[in-house]
Formats: C-alpha cells, sequence, structure tokens
C-alpha cells in the first residue's frame, strides 16, 4: 500500500447514508463507506443520493465538478450502485421523479400519497416489472464508467458490488429483478476485470431477518460495519499492488 492516507471516492445510493433510523451525513462515522476507509488508514468521500442508480452515478460522474475534483485525489472508485436498479418502479423514473414538481402543494401531496398506496400493489401485481432500470442499461452504465476512468486514469482502481436485498412492504417485497440484475453485473465484471463485493452474502440475514432499518431497504450499524469490513478486504490487496507498481516506476525513473 502506498505510504500516503488512502482516499475511496464512493458513488452510493441510499444504501450509503441511512442507518437503522433514517439518513445521516457522508462524515457519519458508522456509515460503511468510513468504516471501509478507517479500516484502511485513510478517508472516503461520498457521492450519492437516494434511489440513486447506474445511471445516476455516471450523470454525477461526468456533471458534478466536484467530482472531477476528488477523481484527480482519488485512490479507487467504489461504484456501489445497481440496488436501486432492481426495484421495482410502477411508473417510469421521469414521472416517479417528477412528482416533486407538482403545483399546487396540495396536489402533489396527493399525486405522491397515491403513488405510495399504489406502489406495493403494482408491484406484486406487476411481478416487479418494471424494475427502476433495465439490466442491461444498469450494465451499459457500469461499462462506461469504467471505461471513462481507465482512459482518464489508467492505473486507478475501481471495484464494484452485487446488488443488495430487500424485505420492504413498500416494494410489495418484491425484488424479481435483481437475480437477473446481479447475475450480468457478475459477468461483466469479470470480463473487465472489475471486482465486486457480494453484498447479500454478507448483509441478507441482516436485512431478511429484520434487523436493519423497519423499512426493511436499508441496513442497521452491524450491517454497515460488516460491509464496510468486507469492502476494506476486497480493496487491500489493489491499494498494495497499485503501491507496489508505483514503487517500481519511482526506482526506473531513477535509474542512471
Amino acid at each position: 500500500m502506498s505510504d500516503h492516507s488512502p482516499r475511496l471516492l464512493v458513488f452510493g445510493d441510499s444504501l450509503s447514508f441511512h442507518g437503522p433510523e433514517g439518513g445521516h451525513p457522508a462524515d457519519e462515522p458508522r456509515l460503511w463507506p468510513n468504516v471501509a476507509a478507517r479500516a484502511l488508514g485513510g478517508s472516503a468521500e461520498l457521492v450519492a443520493g437516494a434511489g440513486w442508480t447506474a445511471r445516476d452515478a455516471w450523470w454525477a460522474m461526468i456533471g458534478d465538478p466536484r467530482v472531477w475534483a476528488e477523481l484527480r485525489r482519488a485512490d479507487v472508485v467504489v461504484l456501489a450502485v445497481g440496488s436501486m436498479d432492481t426495484v421495482p418502479s410502477p411508473l417510469p423514473t421521469y414521472l416517479r421523479t417528477g412528482l416533486r414538481y407538482l403545483r399546487p402543494d396540495p396536489l402533489r401531496r396527493a399525486a405522491r400519497r397515491a403513488y405510495r398506496a399504489a406502489q406495493p400493489v403494482l408491484s406484486v401485481v406487476l411481478r416487479g416489472w418494471p424494475s427502476a432500470l433495465p439490466t442491461r442499461l444498469t450494465v451499459r452504465y457500469l461499462d462506461t464508467a469504467v471505461s471513462a476512468l481507465r482512459v482518464l486514469r489508467p492505473s486507478l482502481p475501481v471495484v464494484g458490488w452485487l446488488p443488495s436485498v430487500h424485505h420492504a412492504a413498500s416494494y410489495g417485497y418484491v425484488q424479481t429483478a435483481r437475480p437477473r440484475t446481479a447475475a450480468a453485473i457478475a459477468r461483466w465484471a469479470a470480463r473487465v476485470d472489475v471486482p465486486v463485493l457480494d453484498v447479500p452474502a454478507v448483509v441478507a440475514s441482516h436485512v431478511l431477518g429484520g434487523h436493519g432499518n423497519p423499512d426493511g431497504m436499508h441496513w442497521g450499524w452491524e450491517g454497515h460495519a460488516a460491509v464496510g469490513a468486507a469492502m476494506a478486504d476486497l480493496i487491500r490487496p489493489l491499494l498494495t499492488r497499485r503501491g507496489n507498481a508505483a514503487t517500481n516506476a519511482d526506482r526506473l525513473g531513477h535509474v542512471g
């Protein structure tokens, strides 16, 4: 590992900043990105939003000047997205996210209540279709992001993860798209040499056993601790190899 404190640049969804009772500031030490960074002796910068999919992560990467600055300093990029891609989305995304723009206020509140009431019912009736983002688009946006990062900084390690599980009443306990998307991400990751964390293997018993947030979606602090430790284990050898490569390059540069 390099001799400076590593910086993790994490693109995520609400799983990266929600705890057992709701959302937290990005510097909350119990959140998994900070747990992982601390285990590596470094720090984490979180770029995330509620409901973010792989598409949102890509948009942030190309559209947020704060991300451009962080990309110059990052020692590893973590694409911790894909979980929200697999949840049922009975309304098209542009309509669902557009509810916030409805006016007057009573109309907006009524429309939001109606959608929240209909969402679990439609999720069951439609058997999880459509999902928030189709599998092929999840893989396409992840691949585009990795390709761009490798053009920008060829030696920068990039890691991802497989979509988490949920037991959320708000989605009718339905997540039929997850196995298909997880398999597609795993195939893509193997093809392009991106290590991925099997998130369900780490937190499935935590979530499905009711030990996380009562919403059945987000994790308790034990879940964050487990994911953070597992992510650190995934990243550590990548930083070590990168540090060794940099050391060897320095040696070659001083030959003669």
